[in-house]
Order: structure tokens, then C-alpha cells, then sequence
């Protein structure tokens, strides 16, 4: 497990919950690895109670898996839930990128277009951490932008499932098109051309199932016996 560093604002139970996700969506926490209330709390500084809600909250969620009398595991990657998110997240990506095409500010563009010169940056020297932090501000702006801030965060619990396999892709696939992908929807918004921000999003979000074959073969172990 890697250590996560607290915010300043972060209660405990926000903190563990944060810090359970991260080390699962980055791999660092397997599929399959059994979850310990008392090692996660002494490793990131805080009481069982916080890591017990925060690994409550990723059960319902189906990320971790409790069963009575043997303990609780990192859920296997099931592309069942995969497709729910991917469903989950074309509807709204697309809803709110025709209405950030609306509303978007100059600084809102701006903002956009420094995160994607960064992704630029960053995948010239190959720095496929940095390029996945970038994607997921990157989308969050475009959230800050429609002014659908609650929304993006409401949809982070399922999108974890998704998440995975967006971190193996780009440490596996290492698929470049994704940063001329974000270039394009900038351009989209701020040509105010809904039609074909729409059309960026599904062409964005549908490279995944590309992806999600290589990773089943390259990394079998990882995923439910039914995908």
C-alpha cells in the first residue's frame, strides 16, 4: 500500500476513504488482496473507526468484498460493473459538455487548455501518473465549467470500477490518443459546437473497449472469471 497524504479539511473517515480508493485504482491494493482494518489504520495514522466506515462505504460500492469468518477483499474487476460506469458516464459527460459549450467561461477555457498542455508535457517525457491525474482534472473542470460540481462528485463511488482499468490502460495500452482527444473537446467548447462534443465524448469513452481486451489477456488474474 502506498501512503496518501492528508489534506488540511479531510476528516479521518474522509481521509481513509480516500486513501483505500487511490492505493485500489492505482493497483497498489490488488484485486483479490485482503483488506486489514488494523494495518491501513496504523499505516495511514488514523483509528479503526474511519478505516471501518470508509471500507463499509467501498463494499457497498462492490470495490471490496467482506465475507463473515474470512475478512474483506479487494473486489476482482468485473466488467459488468465496468460497462454500468462506462453507461454511467456517457449520459452525463455528454449532457455536460453540451452545457459547459453553453456557459463555459474564458477562464473556464483557459483552465482547460493549461491541464491539457500539461497532459502534452507530460506524455513527452512519459509520465503516465501524471497524465491520469491530469485526465481526471481534466473532466472534473469540464464539471466546474457546466457548474455540475455535485454531480461529479456523486458519481465517484461507481466510477472507481472504471477507474482501474483507465490506470492499467495507461500504464499497459500507454494509448496516446486520449490527450488529442481532451485538445479537441477544448476546441468543441470553446467553439461552442455541441454537436461535436458529443461526438468527441463517444469517440473518448468508447477507446476503453479497445483497451479492456488487452487487459484481459495481459493481466487475467485481475478480472472476474465471467469477463
Amino acid at each position: 500500500m502506498r501512503k496518501i497524504e492528508k489534506y488540511s479539511y479531510e476528516t479521518a473517515r474522509e481521509y481513509a476513504l480516500r486513501a483505500i480508493t487511490e492505493n485500489i485504482i492505482s493497483l497498489d491494493l490488488e484485486p483479490g488482496t485482503a483488506i486489514s482494518e488494523n494495518e491501513i489504520a496504523t499505516f495511514i495514522g488514523v483509528s479503526r473507526t474511519p478505516v471501518r466506515e470508509a471500507i463499509q462505504e467501498l463494499h457497498k460500492a462492490a470495490v471490496i468484498e467482506i465475507y463473515p469468518q474470512r475478512g474483506s477483499f479487494v473486489s476482482m474487476i468485473d466488467s459488468n460493473y465496468i460497462d454500468e460506469a462506462v453507461f454511467l458516464r456517457r449520459v452525463l459527460d455528454i449532457a455536460v459538455i453540451e452545457e459547459a459549450c453553453d456557459i463555459a467561461t474564458e477562464d473556464d477555457i483557459k483552465g482547460l487548455e493549461e491541464n491539457v498542455a500539461l497532459q502534452d508535457f507530460y506524455l513527452q517525457n512519459n509520465a503516465t501518473d501524471k497524465i491520469y491525474e491530469l485526465d481526471n482534472e481534466f473532466h472534473e473542470k469540464i464539471y466546474v465549467a457546466a457548474k455540475k460540481e455535485t454531480i461529479y462528485a456523486m458519481k465517484r463511488s461507481i466510477m472507481i470500477h472504471f477507474d482501474r482499468v483507465r490506470n492499467m490502460s495507461m500504464q499497459t495500452v500507454k494509448d496516446t490518443k486520449i490527450v488529442n482527444d481532451h485538445k479537441l473537446m477544448v476546441a468543441a467548447i470553446k467553439e461552442r459546437d455541441k454537436s461535436q462534443a458529443r461526438e468527441l465524448v463517444e469517440k473518448h469513452l468508447n477507446r476503453y473497449r479497445v483497451d479492456h481486451e488487452a487487459l484481459i489477456k495481459a493481466y487475467p488474474h485481475y478480472f472476474k472469471e465471467n469477463n
